[in-house]
C-alpha cells in the first residue's frame, strides 16, 4: 500500500473540521449543559446547606426557648410555691390569731360568768342572812327595840344634812305639809308629841301628820316628808346590809 500524500491532508483536513464541529456543536453545549448542571448542584447544594444552616438555628431556637421555658416554668413553679407558702402562713397566723382572740373572748366570758355566779352566790348568801337575820329581828324585836330607835331618830334629827334642813325650809312656806310616820309598833301618845314637837321647831308651819303600822319594818321608824325619807328601822337596815354586801367594787 503506497503513502498519498493528498489523501493524507485531506484525512487530517477531515479529521480537523470533525473537531470542529464536534466543538462546535456538541462540546461547547455539552459544557454548558454541564456548567449549568453543576452550577445547579452547588445552588441546590447552597440552598440545602442554608436549609440545613436555617434548620439547625430554629433547632437551636426551639432548644433554647424550651430550655427558657423549662426555666421560666420552674420559676413560676418556684414562685406559686412560695406564694402558696406565704399564704398558708397568713391563713394559719390568722387562723391563730382567731383562735387565740377566741380562747381570750371564752376566758373572759367564763371568768365573768364564775364572777356573776359568785356574785349571785353571794347575793343569795347576803339575802338568806339578812332574811334569817330579819326573822330572828322579827322574833326578838319588841316595843322596847322600838322605843330605843325612836330615842335615836329624835337625836338624829338635830343633826340632819345641810340639804334636808333646807327641804324642811322650803316646805315650810307651803300652807301645810303632810308628813307620813310608818312605825311597826304603834306610838305612844308621849312618842307622838316629842315628834310633833321636834318636827315642829325644824318646820314652822302646820304640820299634817298620818300615822300608819307596818310590820314589816320589824322595829323602829319610817317618815316620809316631801321628798326626803328617814329611816330609822331594822327593815331598812337589813336592806341596806345585804345591798352593801354585793355593791360592785
Amino acid at each position: 500500500m503506497e503513502f498519498n500524500l493528498s489523501t493524507f491532508v485531506l484525512e487530517i483536513i477531515n479529521f480537523l473540521i470533525l473537531i470542529w464541529i464536534l466543538q462546535r456543536l456538541f462540546y461547547k453545549p455539552l459544557m454548558e449543559v454541564i456548567a449549568k448542571r453543576k452550577l445547579f448542584i452547588d445552588q441546590s447544594l447552597s440552598d440545602a446547606k442554608n436549609l440545613q444552616q436555617q434548620a439547625e438555628q430554629q433547632f437551636n431556637l426551639y432548644e433554647n426557648r424550651q430550655k427558657l421555658w423549662e426555666q421560666e416554668k420552674q420559676t413560676a413553679i418556684t414562685a406559686l410555691h412560695r406564694q402558696l407558702e406565704a399564704e398558708r402562713k397568713e391563713h394559719l397566723d390568722k387562723l391563730n390569731a382567731d383562735l387565740e382572740q377566741e380562747r381570750q373572748k371564752a376566758k373572759v366570758l367564763l371568768s365573768k360568768q364564775q364572777r356573776e355566779l359568785q356574785q349571785q352566790t353571794e347575793k343569795q348568801a347576803l339575802r338568806n342572812a339578812a332574811k334569817f337575820a330579819g326573822m330572828l329581828l322579827q322574833q326578838s324585836a319588841g316595843s322596847e327595840l322600838e322605843a330605843r330607835l325612836f330615842a335615836m331618830l329624835i337625836s338624829n334629827l338635830t343633826t340632819l344634812p345641810e340639804a334636808c334642813k333646807q327641804s324642811l325650809t322650803t316646805l315650810g312656806t307651803k300652807k301645810s305639809v303632810p308628813i307620813k310616820i310608818t312605825s311597826a309598833y304603834p306610838l305612844t301618845a308621849e312618842m307622838r308629841h316629842q315628834l310633833e314637837q321636834k318636827l315642829g321647831e325644824l318646820i314652822n308651819n302646820q304640820i299634817n301628820f298620818q300615822y300608819h303600822q307596818d310590820e314589816a319594818l320589824i322595829a323602829g321608824l319610817r317618815m316620809d316628808i316631801g321628798a326626803w325619807v328617814l329611816n330609822a328601822n331594822l327593815q331598812h337596815e337589813l336592806i341596806g346590809f345585804a345591798e352593801f354586801g354585793y355593791e360592785p367594787e
